[in-house]
């Protein structure tokens, strides 16, 4: 759905803004033609590193090692003004959560990390070094957990007696005040907030989508998929407010803001999986697409 809605032209100019694994990347490199172009971004070192193997013989395709807030410099420093189209696959990779080490899973021992780009503050120091009302905070507004302020107190109490310094001992920590789910490990909400704070998810997420809107030529699309309500919020909000001609008080006797119309959406309501596509790949059972297109 994602490669159908974005309308590919064969020499056009495209973003992968989010590489990963680049399987994305290359359905849409199929798609080009010589005089085609991909432009693949990735904060990871590991999407990059294996990425530039995957497509060492591909000319079509230039891989950038960078956040994707960071898009409107790499253009810039590759001289292109507009582009055709582009794509984001939010969130954790299937690379990252796997990766043992990484820190990412609630299932696998490992240091706290959470890390996308390897870099500035972990997991380890939010949960470490947060204090107690901010750390309940982030794991209500991030997690969408309710029973944030109980974890948090535990954590704290904890951590005075010995740093938290693997998963399964803050799994350990958050299963004993929070009951027993029917659906979902008790540590998901928990990991999703402390990964989305670590890495800023929903603060770049933002900028992204406002340089994207910028970016794209008349005709161009922007696909995003996205994998929990917080990113889908966001994603729908902006391209309803790239849809409206007005955002002028509803009592306003005339208009007096001169917004203009910026983006046609799609499709009004979210794609998500199908049946055989969740049996195919479970981690796809929360994906849910938006697309619009620059007017």
């Amino acid at each position: 759905e994602t490669l159908n809605l974005l309308n590919i032209k064969s020499g056009g100019t495209y973003i992968d803004a989010t590489l990963g694994g680049g399987g994305l990347s290359g359905e849409i490199l199929k798609k080009l033609d010589k005089n085609g172009r991909l432009i693949a971004l990735d904060i990871d070192k590991d999407a990059i590193d294996y990425c530039k193997e995957k497509f060492k013989n591909e000319k079509k395709i230039q891989i950038f090692n960078c956040n994707f807030t960071e898009i409107s410099e790499v253009l810039k420093e590759l001289k292109i003004n507009k582009v055709d189209g582009i794509c984001v696959d939010l969130g954790v990779s299937s690379h990252q959560i796997d990766c043992a080490e990484r820190g990412f899973s609630y299932i696998h021992d490992a240091p706290l990390d959470m890390r996308m780009g390897q870099s500035g503050a972990s997991a380890y120091d939010i949960v470490n070094f947060t204090e107690e009302s901010k750390l309940s905070n982030i794991i209500h507004e991030f997690g969408e957990e309710k029973f944030a302020k109980l974890i948090a107190k535990a954590v704290c109490r904890k951590r005075k007696i010995k740093k938290i310094e693997t998963t399964l001992e803050l799994v350990e920590i958050i299963q004993s005040v929070v009951p027993k789910r029917f659906s979902g490990h008790p540590a998901k909400k928990t990991f999703q907030a402390i990964r989305i704070s670590v890495n800023n998810e929903l603060e770049n997420l933002d900028i992204l989508l406002d340089n994207c809107v910028k970016l794209l030529s008349s005709g161009g699309r922007l696909a995003a998929l996205s994998f929990h309500s917080l990113e889908d919020r966001i994603v729908k909000q902006k391209m309803k407010f790239w849809e409206k001609t007005c955002i002028c008080p509803p009592n306003a006797p005339i208009c007096t803001c001169s917004k203009k119309k910026e983006a046609l959406i799609i499709n009004k309501k979210a794609i998500t999986s199908s049946s055989s596509e969740i049996k195919n790949n479970p981690r796809s059972k929360s994906a849910k697409l938006r697309v619009c297109e620059k007017i």
